[in-house]
């Protein structure tokens, strides 16, 4: 597969103008986006990247374009999963809602340099030396064990709060609120560090860790640096809306882990099967090429599809998928009404309380263990409905007072 420099231009200038335009327009105005408008910049930055596809299929052929569009969906379903810990990390440092577009922005624009410079050594490396694919099998095998553990339960490590973090508390003067969108204030006449900029550093020391795992799963599906490139960066680019797209999603795909680790162990076999194929390391069949049955690209593809329609299936039909929709969703709207501001008006308050009530009316389906299971601080989530509860009593008793 031949690339003109001139395409690698374009490609390169196409992506650079996308990021300054989702920064100019986007993240510059603070605002949280609307399920619409994420819907529609989402259904965008697909198109483009299915669209990309086809300008494959015309230029390189049916081949490079199954290639292509087996590395998009890979890709973005780790991103979907890297969604996550951004999740866990925003909500550990209270990212404010408004902000979370450009926190979310760093991050893909780390991710994006970290995984473009690991592109090019990984390339490097794969021409330079075949037995690379053994090693980038062997950290898929460990990649695809690490999350088949998280999910079956191990527990969650607070990626707020790793060892980086707690050196840069200790070594700088940080702040405890934020100011704006400012990476550093003001406290006591002293220059500080704000909660924005260490959930920044904390978001880019993930994306280290998330590119190790991309590439290799890349490479093994193409090996074509102009796709997995060009894979990579669409996978990315519309990470940002389907974040706030989703959101309420997130936490009812509880079975995507494993189906990521299933496709991770996939990649990783047709990795160690392709080294095998090419094999020239001495103490394996006297260095020749051992014969093997390779994975095709149409496999691979069909695999990872089949892979994340049952995961996904699965996790929203379960009786715990069920159970977490109705936690999360009573959770959601104790916080929206507690979010209220004291002009809103008495039909948006009515609103609100009837689909909470509507919800928790759906609590006694769920047996009290799995309720126990899925619900983090059982605490914290009675005191959250309490105060709701108690907060549109005080509205209803000041109404009737009033009449």
């Amino acid at each position: 597969m031949e690339v003109s420099g001139l395409t690698w231009a374009l490609t390169t200038l196409f992506v650079v103008g996308m990021l300054l335009f989702d920064f100019l327009f986007h993240a510059r105005r603070p605002h949280t986006p609307s399920i619409r408008e994420s819907a529609l910049w989402s259904a965008l930055y697909v198109s483009i990247a299915l669209a990309f596809g086809l300008f494959v299929l015309a230029n390189w052929g049916g081949h490079y374009a199954t290639q292509y569009y087996a590395g998009y969906i890979t890709e973005l379903s780790l991103s979907v999963d890297n969604l996550f810990v951004f999740l866990i990390i925003m909500a550990s440092f209270k990212v404010p809602r408004q902000s979370q577009q450009e926190v979310l922005l760093f991050g893909i624009v780390v991710s994006l340099i970290f995984r473009s410079a690991l592109i090019f050594v990984g390339a490097a490396a794969i021409n330079a030396f075949s037995w690379v694919f053994y090693i980038f099998g062997l950290i898929l095998l460990v990649t695809a064990g690490s999350t088949l553990k998280e999910a079956i339960g191990s527990d969650e490590e607070d990626e707020s709060e790793n060892f980086f973090i707690r050196l840069v508390r200790r070594l700088f003067h940080t702040s405890d609120t934020y100011d704006g969108n400012k990476l550093f204030t003001e406290v006591d006449g002293k220059r500080a560090l704000t909660p924005m900029l260490l959930v920044m550093i904390a978001i880019g020391g993930t994306d280290v860790l998330f590119a190790l795992d991309s590439i290799p799963a890349i490479f093994g599906l193409t090996q074509e640096v102009f796709l997995v490139f060009t894979a990579v960066v669409f996978s990315l680019m519309g990470l940002k809306q389907l974040f706030f797209l989703i959101d309420g999603l997130l936490d009812r795909l509880i079975y995507l882990s494993y189906g990521l680790a299933a496709i991770l162990g996939f990649i990783a076999v047709k990795l160690v099967l392709h080294a095998l194929h090419q094999n020239n390391l001495p103490f394996i069949n006297d260095g020749e090429p051992v014969t093997v049955v390779e994975i095709t690209t149409q496999m691979s593809l069909v695999f990872i599809i089949g892979v994340l329609a049952v995961t996904v299936a699965f996790s929203l039909l379960s009786p715990r998928g069920r159970a977490m929709a109705i936690i999360r969703a009573t959770e959601d709207l104790a916080e929206k009404y507690l979010a209220l501001p004291p002009e809103a008006s008495a039909e948006e308050r009515t609103r609100i309380n009837n689909q909470l009530a509507a919800k928790l009316s759906k609590m006694p389906q769920i047996p009290d263990q799995l309720k126990s299971e899925l619900i983090e601080n059982e605490q914290h989530y009675r005191d959250l409905l309490r105060r709701a509860h108690g907060r549109h009593e005080k509205f209803l008793a000041r109404a009737a007072e009033e009449d």
